[in-house]
């Protein structure tokens, strides 16, 4: 693990203020460390040679004042970092809603819950990270030097001491760190899925209640929480280990400085001011770095949440394609699809990490504009890997991928997606309205363009027996509807979004007849004219497409050309 993440500077711009103020602050208190040392050992070393109150009254007032700068300089920098630390985590979690709201969906299929988690507890962590790891890791680099450096020009013997023994804690907190980076990633993982479950349980309690399922669910929660509980604790012993050990380093080797310095000193080798003073700043030298040790496992949990944060910002839709806005539907429900765009697949692969057998593998397919191919195969065979290449979740490994001519790895992110429509097996609806729900595939769209789109996808009837119509509110995931009738409202969502290129996958699986007829009805519509790429197992789709495309293995067995 990093001690200063450089994704956290690139993304975050309160991070880079903070980092500048901590550099100053740090310079600061070095200075002012150093001096206290001076004037201490210089008061100490008067008063036993008798130097009177007049001769030293300057040096106690000096250490006073330098104490109450001390105090004031560590208060004014926690609290700027403090806000710094809001500042970066707002930021963060700016990004991060933005990303999830209007980018597509996340590839890693984390629930509503584990993100919400993320943005919440999981950032609030960062305050130790930014208000106290950071600053004393500056100072365990600036302390440390200056230190070396003043005991050198008093007593080189002593700074050759120091010097040797100081890379003796950072080894430790290394071997240390290394130990407990899995721990505390693993506490992580326990908390964000106790979280993202226990928000699913709360969703679903009436169903849990009404099919008696509360108490198992209940169980779950406990044992996850049991696991949680161990996790932390395992943590904390390994964190108070690591500082039992970084003390007895650092006593140590104060220890040994002690003994040489009381040597030379009891036979004259060493004047008492020149003594106290490499006796002060010894420990000092050995401070920051014992409590960046300390520092870094209190602030390990917010760097963990902030690696999460970082893995979902950097996968599809992230900073590198921002989201865009989404066009407003047109007046002319054909215009996109007079427009309809070519696809081809030139021998392409894919091959998921860690997995020797590729999941697609030199696959060639041609669907010429305005066609439509069904994709079918078994499971495994890499159907659904394949609509992820075409909507850039993923990119091949080798091979490439045309758009209405433009390679797809040179083309914008951004205007790929806004012509497409895509219809996922189990759209996501949100707690809203039905209109609410439906204008995801055009914000801007007016009430007549969604009630046309509802009667396009064969959703208008169903709408009508609601309570409150299209202002009915549909629940979270779209509780209040069948699975057929939420299909179909994702695909009410690709009539109003009117793009050239809709992509279906398993449009009608796991549907009633009557549903699945209605779902087939409204894709038919939907495709008139557009370029379709279905992804279904069932063979009821022969009316609806031109080609039928099979895959096995992750391999077209003859290469397809749709139209041939």
């Amino acid at each position: 693990m990093k001690p200063l993440d450089p994704r956290l500077l690139r993304t975050a711009r309160a991070v880079r203020v903070h980092l500048a103020v901590a550099v100053v602050c740090g310079g600061a208190l070095t200075g002012l460390i150093l001096a206290q040392a001076w004037l201490v050992a210089h008061t100490v070393a008067g008063a036993t040679d008798g130097s009177g109150l007049t001769g030293l009254g300057w040096a106690v007032g000096a250490v006073g004042l330098v104490a109450l700068a001390r105090a004031a300089l560590a208060y004014g920098a926690e609290a700027a970092a403090l806000r710094s630390a809001a500042r970066a985590k707002s930021q963060l979690r700016r990004a991060l809603v933005t990303h999830v709201t209007a980018g597509p969906p996340d590839p890693a299929g984390r629930s509503a819950g584990e993100l919400v988690t993320l943005a919440t507890r999981g950032l609030d962590a960062l305050d130790d990270y930014f208000a106290r790891y950071l600053p004393q890791l500056v100072l365990a680099v600036l302390v440390p030097l200056a230190v070396l450096v003043v005991v050198a020009r008093a007593d080189w013997i002593s700074a050759l001491v120091i010097g040797l023994t100081l890379p003796l804690i950072p080894l430790f907190m290394a071997l240390i760190g290394w130990h407990t980076q899995a721990r505390t990633r693993r506490q992580w993982r326990l908390l964000h899925r106790l979280g993202g479950h226990f928000l699913d349980v709360v969703e679903g309690l009436p169903t849990l209640a009404l099919f008696r399922r509360a108490k198992a669910e209940a169980a779950l929660v406990r044992r996850v929480t049991d696991q949680h509980r161990r996790a932390t604790m395992g943590t904390l012993r390994t964190a108070f280990l690591s500082a039992f050990v970084l003390e007895l380093v650092a006593t140590l080797a104060v220890a040994l400085v002690a003994v040489e310095i009381g040597l030379r000193l009891l036979y004259g080798q060493l004047d008492l001011e020149t003594a106290l003073l490499v006796l002060i700043l010894a420990p000092e030298a050995y401070l920051p770095l014992r409590e960046v040790g300390a520092r870094f496992h209190a602030s390990m949990e917010g760097i963990a949440a902030a690696e999460q944060v970082f893995a979902v910002l950097d996968g599809p839709g992230g900073r590198a394609q921002q989201p865009h806005r989404r066009p407003q539907a047109p007046e002319g429900s054909r215009q996109a699809a007079d427009c309809a765009v070519g696809l081809r697949l030139e021998e392409v692969t894919f091959r998921y990490p860690g997995r020797d057998i590729p999941a697609l593998d030199r696959v060639s397919l041609t669907v010429p504009a305005g066609r439509t191919v069904l994709i079918d195969g078994p499971s495994g065979s890499g159907k659904s890997t394949l609509l992820a290449l075409l909507l850039r979740f993923l990119d091949p490994g080798t091979g490439r991928i045309v758009v209405d001519g433009v390679p797809l790895d040179a083309a914008d992110p951004d205007r790929i997606r806004r012509r497409i429509a895509w219809v996922p097996q189990h759209p996501y609806l949100f707690d809203d309205t039905v209109a609410g729900n439906i204008r995801l595939g055009a914000p801007d769209a007016s009430s007549a363009q969604v009630r046309r789109a509802a009667e396009l996808a064969e959703l208008h009837d169903v709408v009508a027996g609601l309570p409150d119509g299209y202002d009915t509110r549909l629940g979270e995931r779209g509780a209040r509807l069948s699975a057929g009738q939420r299909q179909r409202v994702a695909l009410a969502r690709a009539f109003l979004r009117d793009a050239p290129i809709v992509l279906l996958d398993e449009p009608t699986a796991h549907l009633d007849p009557d549903n699945a007829a209605a779902v087939r009805t409204a894709v038919a519509r939907l495709l008139a004219g557009r370029t379709g790429v279905i992804v279904a197992h069932d063979a009821g789709w022969a009316e609806v497409v031109d080609e039928t495309v099979h895959l096995v293995g992750g391999r077209v067995p003859a290469v397809a050309e749709a139209g041939r």
